[in-house]
């Protein structure tokens, strides 16, 4: 049960069965998912109220400060400034809410570090022409010297995702999103995610995790984590996820790259077709 404004609730997986539906939009936001909302619940501490039947209201905060986000559209003005009363910051807002927010007195501004990046599953898969003749060559690296197999993610084999993920999270400083990637792991069925897993000479080295997009159009990629000094390793699994991929995702978002130099390169590296921009908005 979702209360209604001002009392929230926290996120938890009996509410997939009324949110899942509803997050089922064209704009293609990749935190708007019932499992990303989920997973990364604690991360934002996000907590959900209800404006109307089909209006559901997600605040959360960001090292200490609040804001609120509107996945499934915007109340009418009086409520909208309560919120920005209430929140200061709107986050995630979509293109369309951002040509409404701007009529409505609110400063819109481009959250760059949170685009998330869109690339024809096809260019992905095939890599073809001179733009991906890097990667190609990195690829073939790794099919020539290594002896390796990959496999859906299935239940059987979530085990081995889970020690790729252990081993990615011990040749780190920082935690990162590990326990988001680890519940997504073993929560996989409930939350409907999809993946593979991949080896080399039997030993688990890297998965791919995801759901579909855009009202089935896209496919974005949760997470995605390798371990090993393998030469062509993440080149050869991003190519062998995308071609493993259903036809009818005529996308792959592969997510925002949160203004870290180095993920911006790569991630612009394999020349995106477009971003799914988000916008952050004030009351003036």
């Amino acid at each position: 049960m979702i209360p209604v404004y001002p009392d929230f609730t926290e996120i938890d997986l009996l509410q997939r069965a009324t949110m899942h539906s509803l997050f089922q939009q064209p704009d293609g936001i990749s935190e708007f998912t019932f499992a990303n909302i989920y997973l990364f619940r604690n991360s934002h501490h996000y907590r959900v109220s209800r404006l109307s039947d089909e209006l559901l209201l997600i605040a959360g905060a960001d090292e200490g400060k609040p804001f609120f986000m509107l996945p499934f559209g915007l109340p009418d003005e009086t409520l909208l400034r309560q919120l920005f009363t209430d929140f200061g910051t709107m986050k995630c807002v979509s293109a369309p809410q951002a040509e409404v927010l701007a009529q409505r007195g609110c400063r819109v501004s481009e959250d760059r570090d949170n685009f998330d990046y869109l690339y024809l599953r096809q260019d992905l898969a095939e890599l073809t022409g001179g733009k991906f003749h890097k990667k190609r060559n990195l690829i073939k690296a790794f099919v020539s010297n290594y002896s390796y197999e990959g496999r859906p993610l299935l239940e059987e084999y979530m085990p081995d995702a889970l020690s790729v993920l252990d081993g990615w999270r011990q040749g780190r400083d920082d935690p990162g999103d590990y326990d988001a990637a680890k519940e997504g792991l073993e929560k996989a069925e409930e939350l409907q995610l999809c993946g593979g897993v991949y080896y080399v000479d039997g030993r688990p080295v890297a998965y791919s995790l995801g759901e579909e997009l855009m009202l089935g159009r896209s496919f974005a990629i949760h997470f995605e984590k390798a371990i090993g000094e393998y030469k062509g390793l993440w080149q050869f699994v991003n190519q062998a996820f995308a071609s493993i991929l259903p036809d009818k995702y005529v996308t792959i978002n592969r997510e925002q790259d949160l203004g870290d130099e180095g993920l911006r390169h790569a991630k612009l590296s394999y020349k995106p077709i477009d971003f799914v921009k988000k916008y952050r908005a004030i009351l003036f």
